[in-house]
């Protein structure tokens, strides 16, 4: 009988308690705090606001699409298959993209800043710098190419600024600094990109052919991969200097493709050309008669009784040295059809110089 008189008196203790809270409660409620004025942002991050709010009208948000058969009905129906970002080069509407952005597509489609989607025509393509040009139909007025700077004077610490649409999410900013330069990138046909700007700003799947800037807001790289064991970003970042793609791009819209160099010898594949014996650089195999580089006077390989002898070994253009093909042509590829260069020789032993004219086709 206690063990009950005090068990009620307990819980009605308990139900009392809880109205009286819920009493407080009610007549006490919670009030918003008060807001602390800001005032203007600081001169840095106001300038990183005002160069994305020029930049993003700028920056175009591409979608790859194939065809696909559905299984049951037979219908043949566009299906994304990938997405990736872009920029708009002109007011003839060419975007610029990477190649692997587009690599796949059957189609492309290309959504504006203002949400206008398009289709997007490719009209060139280098994948060896992996860089690609696509081409849309909007009037002049409706686009603002994006500006250009320069990637031959930048500095290793510089801020940057990368604009694209990572995991499809559009209009993302990151930003960084420049992480280092001259770094080099495999491209899809296994040549080597070179002179690439590594950054810390974030970039992720999606990036991929999106503007990196420099704190004007100039374009100075097109975001083209990271190194990540997650295949998200680990603040290592690759981009493809903009004195490339102001190169590239002019010839990939004027001719769909780079203009291919002749210099007129055949390289021996480097397999072929490891030996204690061979000095590193570009061993040429064959001269190809009426050529540039027989005008040159270079010498191929011969054949001897015992099988081949060693002729001329490239190891040097116009005073910098080149240890394969990829170098040679690094330092070749950026001259106009009918300059000379200067190629430094090794012929049985010694240094020699010769001048070759560069050499182009279509």
């Amino acid at each position: 009988m206690r063990r009950s008189v005090a068990f009620s008196v307990i819980l009605g203790a308990g139900l009392l308690a809880g109205w009286c809270v819920g009493q407080v409660t009610a007549r006490s409620p919670a009030l918003p705090r008060p807001i602390t004025p800001r005032g203007p942002l600081p001169a840095a991050e106001q300038e990183v606001v005002n160069r994305f709010k020029e930049a993003r009208v700028s920056v175009v948000y591409l979608t790859s699409l194939s065809y696909q058969q559905d299984f049951f009905s037979l219908d043949v129906q566009a299906v994304p298959t990938g997405t990736g970002s872009g920029f708009i080069w002109d007011e003839q509407g060419h975007i610029v993209t990477n190649y692997h952005v587009v690599e796949d597509a059957q189609e492309v489609e290309a959504a504006l800043a203002d949400g206008t989607r398009l289709p997007a025509k490719v009209v060139g393509v280098a994948p060896e710098k992996d860089l690609a040009v696509l081409l849309i139909k909007v009037p002049a007025r409706s686009l603002r190419p994006i500006p250009i700077g320069t990637s031959s004077d930048l500095q290793v610490g510089q801020r940057v600024m990368a604009i694209g649409n990572p995991f499809g999410l559009d209009q993302t900013l990151t930003t960084g600094v420049v992480s280092a330069l001259g770094r080099e990138i495999q491209s899809a046909t296994r040549r080597r990109i070179s002179g690439v700007i590594q950054t810390d700003a974030a970039i992720n799947p999606g990036n991929s052919g999106g503007p990196l800037l420099d704190s004007a807001g100039r374009l100075i790289g097109v975001n083209t991969a990271i190194q990540s064991t997650s295949g998200s970003s680990a603040g290592i970042g690759f981009a493809v200097p903009v004195d490339t793609v102001n190169r590239v791009v002019p010839q990939l819209i004027s001719r769909g493709h780079l203009r291919r160099l002749d210099l007129g010898f055949d390289p021996l594949p480097e397999n072929l050309a490891v030996s204690p014996d061979v000095p590193k650089g570009v061993v040429v195999a064959r001269v190809r008669r009426g050529s540039p580089a027989a005008r040159a006077g270079l010498q191929g390989l011969t054949r001897t009784f015992r099988g081949f002898a060693l002729g001329d070994v490239i190891v040097g253009v116009n005073g910098t040295p080149v240890q394969d093909l990829d170098g040679l042509l690094d330092r070749v590829e950026v001259m106009a059809p009918g300059s000379r260069v200067r190629l430094d020789v090794i012929r049985g032993g010694k240094k020699v110089q010769l001048s070759l004219e560069v050499g182009g086709g279509d």
